[in-house]
């Protein structure tokens, strides 16, 4: 039985962003509430959206060229 390693390499890579990404939301908003109280945690969780957004839309556009040259290849 063979594994195909790239594979699970990525899986893994997106894992691990996701559960990053999660954890900044949630502790990071979860520490302003506790904190600074409910309206500045809709605040910090407004602005953390704002700075992932930029990451999010190149990894998409990344995932869309390398979709596009797979398709490509097998022509």
């Amino acid at each position: 039985m063979t594994r195909d390693l790239r594979k699970y390499a990525r899986q893994t890579n997106v894992r691990l962003g996701a559960g990053a990404v999660l954890i900044l939301l949630i502790v990071g908003t979860g520490l302003i509430c506790f904190i600074y109280g409910p309206s500045a945690a809709v605040t910090g969780l407004l602005c953390l959206l704002a700075g992932i957004s930029p990451i999010a839309l190149i990894v998409l556009s990344l995932g869309i060229l390398d979709w596009i040259q797979k398709r490509a290849n097998r022509s």
